[in-house]
């Protein structure tokens, strides 16, 4: 029986390894003959989005680090500007669901690197067990939100900002870290409760200073975002406050990395009006919505929309709780 299983996993190994060689020569051949950019080539061929699930595998089984490295050179993927995510999270029932979910969005996308800032006043032994397996090349920090700007659980979701610290910690670290990094890479703000298309992360590449696109399912509208004309953004389709002077979503829009190293001082503010986190970034980073550059097919394209979980119901755990303590506590005068 043990034989059998070993020889199963040889096998198993084996294969993989010619189905990566197959695909590195599929990809080279491909990269031969299409006169196309790096973006183009990676973003439409379902050869890169299987190569990249292996990887992904890989990476999450524990494999020689040295090995992928080779895989990822050979797929020539260092050439695509490496997108840096900067995702809060907060504990949470969900949390655990939400941050799977959106790890197996990102095993898709070659280049990535996942900054996952948690609302803590330390690293939880849950997302630090979760982030050891998730396949993704990541960074995990925390900051803790003070106690007094922080939603109680019967606050509607709207009330107090969330995230805003997180998101900083987030660009502190790319700004103290910026001499090993990319700078030609793009900063990508990803809750962890969104739904992404795999096709926003090649319109998130394109990103010269600032991109900007549509978002699903936000500010009581089936679509928010930019009115395009002659490939300029000239208004918006919003609703809720619309006097904005950026009015997006956090979704709705990715930063050249390089843009924000030249802006040191750009970032979110804990005190704000609600719905002012986005204008004052973009505030501090354009002069104006007239540098804001369309993707999305002109931003007709929905490639991200702002789902919620529901918040799961639970009581049933609170009567377990009760009926396990009384039973407890009623052990002893039963022995005696």
């Amino acid at each position: 029986m043990v034989a059998q299983i070993k020889r199963r996993n040889t096998f198993l190994t084996v294969a993989v390894c010619f189905l990566v060689a197959w695909l590195i020569v599929q990809l080279i051949t491909t990269q031969q003959c299409l006169v196309q950019s790096p973006v183009t080539l990676a973003s439409s061929s379902w050869k890169y989005r299987c190569l990249q699930t292996i990887v992904a595998n890989l990476r999450s089984s524990g494999t020689h680090a040295g090995c992928i490295d080779s895989v990822e050179k050979l797929a020539d993927w260092k050439r695509l500007p490496i997108i840096y995510v900067i995702t809060p999270t907060y504990a949470r029932p969900v949390q655990e669901a939400e941050l799977t979910r959106l790890s197996h969005t990102f095993r898709l996308v070659p280049h990535l690197h996942w900054i996952i800032v948690e609302d803590s006043r330390n690293r939880t032994a849950l997302v630090s067990d979760f982030l050891a397996r998730c396949g993704v090349t990541f960074t995990h920090l925390y900051a803790a939100t003070p106690a007094d700007r922080k939603l109680r659980p019967d606050d509607p979701s709207w009330l107090l900002p969330k995230g805003v610290l997180q998101r900083n910690e987030g660009l502190h670290w790319l700004r103290t870290n910026a001499a090993q990094l990319d700078v030609n890479g793009v900063v990508y703000f990803a809750d962890d409760d969104n739904t992404y298309d795999l096709r926003l992360f090649d319109e998130i590449r394109k990103t010269v200073k600032v991109s900007v696109w549509p978002v699903g399912l936000v500010g009581g509208l089936m679509v928010e975002g930019p009115i395009v004309k002659d490939g300029h953004v000239v208004g918006w389709n919003a609703a809720w406050k619309p006097n904005r002077r950026y009015p997006l979503d956090m979704a709705g829009f990715a930063v050249s990395l390089r843009l924000l190293l030249d802006h040191p001082g750009a970032q979110f503010r804990l005190q704000l009006p609600r719905g002012q986190q986005e204008s004052f970034l973009l505030a501090r980073l354009l002069s104006g919505p007239e540098e804001l550059e369309p993707r999305a097919r002109n931003c007709t394209l929905v490639l991200v929309w702002h789902t919620r979980t529901e918040r799961p119901k639970l009581d049933q755990e609170r009567r377990l709780a009760k009926k396990r303590l009384k039973q407890a506590a009623a052990k002893p005068h039963s022995q005696a």
